[in-house]
């Protein structure tokens, strides 16, 4: 075989797969294009959305905000009715925690003198 047909496929063919490679890349930069500009109609249409939403969302924020403030105000009235309606207590704490104890020792010589019965010991303690 004659070496002329291999040499002239082989130098041909890279000129074919440049030429395939051009034709798409026109259509591939035609959808970007497209691409490009829907981008930018999506982002004044969110930019859009954005600012109405900022518009609309700050009049009801700020009347929440009025609401939980009157709320607030109320409930803070009506404790400080409530702890002025309250009657003192009759013993604090310490005072409550003494008679607890005074109690418990009261008890606790009862029942030591009706256990002891009448069994008769030597009182050598008294002497």
């Amino acid at each position: 075989m004659r070496p002329g047909p291999w040499f002239f496929l082989f130098a041909l063919l890279p000129l074919d797969l440049q030429a395939e490679q051009t034709q798409p890349a026109a259509a591939e930069q035609a959808q970007i294009d497209a691409l490009e500009q829907r981008l930018a109609t999506s982002e004044q249409q969110r930019e859009a959305l954005g600012a109405e939403l900022q518009a609309s969302g700050g009049n009801s924020d700020s009347a929440l905000i009025q609401r939980l403030r009157q709320e607030n105000q109320r409930l803070k009235l009506q404790l400080k009715k409530t702890q002025a309606d309250a009657p003192e207590p009759l013993l604090d704490d310490r005072q409550q925690w003494f008679a607890v104890g005074a109690g418990a020792a009261l008890l606790g010589v009862i029942l030591g003198g009706l256990l002891r019965g009448k069994r008769r010991s030597r009182r050598e303690w008294i002497n």
